[in-house]
């Protein structure tokens, strides 16, 4: 089974950037749509955004539209997530993961849809 880690996370101010990694283990990862979710404390864990096998296409939650990116380069078996305009909303731990299956129309914003998990990396806004 893939093992993903996660980094990049840490502290900044609001309007500030980050840029997280989630460095992937395993064959599977190049053929494998991935996500990233995000759990504040007391929340459960939500979609922010995920990547098809090839990054041909991207999806993202609409409170993260226009200042993430996602990306991947699948030579580093290594998916990005370029966090900008950093709101204290976006306060959380975030995690990477694998879709189960192949993205179809659109891809899963339902953790259940992956698998495995990342420890998650933190990130903390300051205002």
């Amino acid at each position: 089974q893939a093992q993903l880690v996660e980094s990049g996370g840490g502290l900044v101010q609001a309007g500030g950037s980050l840029r997280l990694s989630c460095a992937a283990s395993g064959r599977t990862f190049s053929i494998a749509g991935m996500g990233w979710f995000r759990q504040a404390p007391g929340n459960e864990r939500e979609f922010v955004a995920a990547i098809t096998w090839n990054g041909g296409r991207t999806d993202y939650a609409d409170s993260v539209k226009g200042r993430f990116t996602v990306s991947r380069d699948n030579a580093k078996n290594t998916v990005y997530q370029q966090k900008n305009s950093l709101q204290t909303e976006d306060e959380a731990v975030f995690y990477c993961s694998m879709a189960r299956r192949a993205f179809g129309s659109g891809a899963f914003l339902r953790s259940s849809e992956y698998k495995p998990w990342g420890q998650g990396t933190q990130v903390t806004v300051s205002s």
